[in-house]
């Protein structure tokens, strides 16, 4: 889908992360309700999963048929994917052709020898690339695990780890607009790095925190942490496409998500190692 909205306009690929987070502040909201409704009722965590589980798979399942039904009938998408047709893309023409749109393949060896491969675009994009590794890697080994176990006990008490979690995905999904306001959009490959990798001190003030702190400085590094997430995820996915053609910010747009995709797991699997020493 990231490689999709990558030839299109800025805005919509911005919209599509939004409402990535907008899911996840959806599903805390849902998972607060559950909650509150069974919390004193028999088999009220299993009812409550159970319910939490029906309705987003009801809603998942919705997404995919919207996508594969009405998304590719929408004016928009169909002007932009016809325009990177043009350009030479290949992988969108059994869209079009879903949508009864028929593409030439006129001068298409020409367009294909100007277009950048696959190995050029990440050279030219690896800052990026790393970027988004280091963004997620980083979010991934502290959400939602460390949030989760290691916070201690407050005065919210089973609360705390959901409260934790749904100011996360608030944030996440305000930091996530903030980049509309276009004087304070980050755009400088470099200042972007430097901002991503001095994240890492998030990871020694979440772990004092929790050991020192109260309740309320967790609260505003969780909600920093979702801000952030999401402020820079829009500002290097919506940056990195600039400049090339349709079929390569589709390309570009997919290598960008693989190296997400590759921190997402790298955070995961560092999230149990604020374990180590816990009896594990």
């Amino acid at each position: 889908m990231v490689g999709d909205l990558s030839y299109m306009h800025p805005e919509l690929l911005q919209s599509f992360l939004a409402g990535g987070a907008a899911s996840g502040a959806l599903t805390s909201a849902l998972r607060l309700v559950t909650k509150a409704a069974f919390e004193n009722s028999k088999d009220g965590l299993r009812k409550g999963a159970l319910l939490f589980f029906a309705i987003t798979t009801f809603f998942e399942l919705l997404c995919v048929l919207l996508y594969a039904f009405v998304f590719p009938k929408v004016p928009i998408v169909k002007y932009y994917r016809s325009k990177a047709a043009s350009e030479g893309a290949k992988t969108v023409s059994a869209d079009l052709a879903a949508a009864g749109i028929q593409t030439s393949s006129d001068n298409e060896d020409v367009k294909k020898q100007e277009r950048k491969g696959k190995k050029q675009l990440l050279m030219e994009n690896i800052d990026y690339a790393i970027d988004l590794f280091l963004i997620y890697s980083l979010t991934l080994s502290i959400f939602p695990g460390f949030l989760s176990e290691d916070t201690g006990k407050h005065s919210l008490g089973d609360w705390y780890a959901l409260v934790l979690i749904a100011m996360y995905n608030a944030c996440d999904l305000i930091g996530r607009y903030i980049p509309l306001v276009k004087c304070i959009k980050m755009e400088s490959r470099k200042l972007l790095t430097t901002t991503i990798v001095s994240r890492i001190l998030l990871i020694p003030a979440f772990y004092f925190t929790a050991k020192y702190g109260d309740q309320g400085w967790m609260m505003l590094l969780t909600s920093f942490l979702g801000l952030s997430n999401g402020y820079l995820t829009v500002c290097v996915l919506t940056s990195a496409p600039k400049g090339y053609k349709g079929p390569e910010q589709n390309a570009l747009g997919n290598i960008l998500v693989s190296f997400l995709l590759a921190g997402i797991f790298a955070g995961v699997t560092l999230d149990w190692l604020w374990l180590i020493g816990k009896g594990w």
